[in-house]
């Protein structure tokens, strides 16, 4: 026990928190666009919906997730019928739990930064004939990254130390599914405060590091929300 036993754990948790991150770049952000910028019904009941993971309770958020893709989840039984694929008790079921979980971290600064700019930059673009993914690419995405950014960080920091959800649907195995936090629990319980010591060290350091990497950016509080 001791350090040796705690790489293994911070790197599956940086593996998993470069994963969820990764994917919500293509989920939260697209979903901070659209609810930005288009009228429709329901739209502030959708945006409901994709914050509660912020005040949910990661083990309720967890429940959910066995619930849809467990063994008897319709998710569950699609995954496992059509591609032979189960999530419970492996590293992408807690890459899945992080997704989860950080999603409304990226999706309410995304769309914090994309109501901030002014349309006319749009408008006058669209005078140009520039395209719709151009105008996106060129002009919005670069105005409203400040506050991308932001979210992104975040993200990946809570993503690291998720504990809840992921303990409920990828369990907590040594090797294959512990993730930092779930070895601090481990040593706590197990009276080894040598080696909770030093993960919670680390995890800190890791922690902080992330944040002076966004005070570094210039990206403050006022900028997230």
């Amino acid at each position: 026990m001791g350090i040796n036993f705690t790489w293994p754990a911070l790197f599956l948790s940086l593996k998993i928190a470069v994963f969820a991150v990764s994917i919500n770049m293509f989920l939260a952000i697209p979903a901070g666009y659209f609810i930005a910028r288009y009228r429709f019904y329901g739209k502030e009941f959708l945006d409901i919906v994709f914050t509660l993971p912020m005040v949910m309770p990661p083990t309720v958020l967890g429940y959910y997730l066995l619930v849809l893709f467990g063994q008897h989840g319709w998710i569950g039984q699609i995954l496992e019928k059509y591609f032979h694929l189960s999530l419970i008790f492996t590293w992408q079921g807690a890459v899945l739990a992080a997704i989860v979980v950080t999603f409304p971290l990226i999706f309410k600064p995304a769309r914090s930064a994309f109501e901030s700019i002014n349309p006319c930059y749009e408008q006058a673009a669209r005078v140009l004939t520039i395209s719709d993914m151009a105008i996106f690419f060129r002009i919005t995405l670069p105005l409203a990254w400040r506050g991308i950014m932001a979210g992104l960080l975040l993200a990946f920091a809570r993503a690291l130390g998720e504990f809840g959800a992921t303990l409920m649907i990828a369990g907590n195995i040594p090797g294959k599914t512990q993730t930092l936090s779930l070895a601090i629990y481990e040593a706590v319980e197990a009276g080894h405060d040598h080696v909770a010591n030093i993960s919670v060290l680390i995890l800190s350091a890791v922690c902080i590091f992330v944040l002076f990497m966004a005070k570094r950016l210039n990206i403050t509080h006022n900028s997230i929300y």
